[in-house]
């Protein structure tokens, strides 16, 4: 369900000491397996939801309703707050504006903007660009303009160490975080000095991202604490597992013909239904029953015989 004050839920979090991991979600089921498993806040994945939704890659197909709409579904299924991945915004900063606002209506508790040029590749692809330093400075204060509850977390993301290198990459977080954005995500550095230098290089909170087999070396959360990083995402790895999962299943099932051989892989049929809310939504109907006045006669003229 969306709640009240997710922006401010999220801050709460951030406000800890330690740093706070986020799992990638594409999808409603997912953000409440992520629950489940005790995760606080979760992170609506923009590559995950063009592949899982669009069955495409995260080269900027996914459009602004889609993204809103999916991620309006992740807020309804779960009391965790929600971190929107708004790719570059759909646009400029007027573009951005009316993103931001979508997304708090949708009942996300921050957005993650990118410094990308429209239409965006995923931060891991080689033949990305990135707009200007002021292009960018603008657009973060847009994002920071159309908050209505002033809570929203904005975190500005710079792609600009694979196009003009790490120098200018810590350059363009210092002017996001100037600019007024609450945290700042260096994307994709390529080595383990980067990733270690980061944090004492750029004075504001510090977004890292683990992608399996992507061009950041991989770390787990202790680790990244200790460096000096605030939150830290695990994107697509729920996806992945999915993925890898259901395609192992399916080859079975087209070999064999059978299920019975997977039913030690798959959620058993209870569990499925107490995922995804049955037993509460039974409860309701029942009460809505029972409580249901008799039915009233109705009033008006008798007809004419």
């Amino acid at each position: 369900m969306v709640y009240s004050d997710p922006g401010m839920a999220l801050r709460r979090l951030l406000a800890r000491p330690d740093i706070l991991v986020v799992p990638g979600c594409a999808d409603a089921l997912t953000a409440r397996l992520a629950v489940r498993a005790g995760f606080e806040c979760v992170y609506a994945t923009g590559a995950g939801i063009a592949n899982g939704l669009l069955g495409q890659p995260d080269v900027g197909l996914t459009t602004m309703t889609e993204l809103v709409d999916q991620v309006g579904r992740i807020c309804e299924a779960v009391e965790v707050p929600v971190i929107a991945d708004i790719d570059t915004g759909f646009g400029n900063a007027l573009n951005v504006r009316r993103t931001v606002r979508a997304m708090e209506r949708a009942g996300a508790a921050g957005v993650q903007l990118e410094d990308q040029v429209f239409p965006k590749r995923c931060g891991h692809f080689d033949g990305k660009a990135v707009v200007s330093t002021g292009e960018m400075v603008g657009k973060v204060r847009a994002a920071l303009d159309a908050r209505r509850d002033g809570q929203l977390v904005v975190i500005a993301r710079t792609d600009a160490i694979a196009v003009e290198g790490l120098e200018a990459a810590v350059e363009r977080a210092a002017a996001y975080a100037a600019a007024g954005a609450d945290l700042i995500f260096v994307e994709a550095p390529r080595d383990p000095a980067s990733l270690e230098a980061l944090p004492g290089r750029v004075a504001a909170p510090l977004v890292a991202n683990m992608v399996e087999g992507g061009l950041t070396p991989l770390r787990s959360a202790a680790d990244l604490q200790a460096m000096g990083y605030r939150v830290v995402l695990f994107a697509n790895t729920a996806l992945r597992v999915a993925a890898a999962a259901v395609r192992d299943a399916f080859a079975e099932l087209r070999t064999s013909g059978d299920t019975r051989g997977l039913l030690d892989r798959m959620l058993a049929w209870q569990e499925r239904q107490a995922l995804v809310g049955l037993p509460e939504l039974e409860t309701l109907a029942a009460r809505y029953d029972e409580e249901a006045p008799a039915a009233a006669p109705r009033r008006g003229r008798e007809p004419t015989p």
